[in-house]
């Protein structure tokens, strides 16, 4: 769980979860952002199942396990969750599996009223359990923070009584768009093999 911080217009984008063009819009400012080459691309969905609010990202991570991912790989799900106990092995553990990994940390996290809804997805890493004030390292190349209820205080509380229909709503969608991202990641990658198997 982060908190919403201001970032500028290149570096962050926003969308409301209900956006029916959301899946390629978010999707292609997604893919604008990875690097060329076959650098290993980790989705890290971070969060807790302890806790209604905070389990947008292992239900993200669930979601995207259900489907067939061949440029993505996915660490955190409702079973087997990453979150303020683990993080830092589990960093730990993908840094030495990948080389060079490029990062793309999903987490939950609160702002206005009005934000409820928000999918931001942003350049940069995020701060992981800032809402609840626990010291953790900054995670990712790139971020997306669903903002699943209000800041301000009692978050612990807030968070316990966030609705589960919003939070898995919200799941589906950022899902949707990192398949859609793979799809075309795949399309790209395999484009560019037969084109270097080509016989000059």
């Amino acid at each position: 769980m982060n908190l919403m911080k201001k970032k500028s217009p290149k570096n962050e984008h926003r969308f409301t979860f209900d956006d029916p063009l959301l899946t390629i819009k978010m999707g292609e400012n997604l893919l604008d952002w990875i690097p060329n080459g076959s650098q290993d691309i980790i989705i890290l969905c971070i969060g807790t199942d302890r806790s209604t609010g905070d389990s947008l990202g292992p239900i993200t991570g669930m979601f995207l396990k259900e489907r067939e991912m061949k440029e993505l790989t996915v660490f955190g799900t409702i079973s087997n969750p990453v979150h303020a106990v683990n993080l830092e092995d589990e960093l730990l553990h993908i840094k030495q599996q990948f080389s060079n990994p490029y990062i793309i940390a999903v987490d939950a996290c609160l702002g206005k009223t009005k934000s409820i809804g928000s999918i931001i997805a942003g350049r940069g890493p995020l701060k992981p359990g800032a809402a609840l004030n626990k010291a953790l390292p900054d995670v990712g190349d790139v971020h997306i923070s669903g903002v699943v209820n209000v800041a301000g205080f009692m978050e612990y509380y807030i968070l316990q009584n966030t609705r589960l229909d919003t939070v898995m709503r919200m799941a589906g969608s950022i899902a949707n768009v990192l398949s859609y991202m793979d799809k075309q990641l795949h399309l790209i990658r395999k484009k560019v093999t037969n084109l270097s198997q080509k016989p000059i």
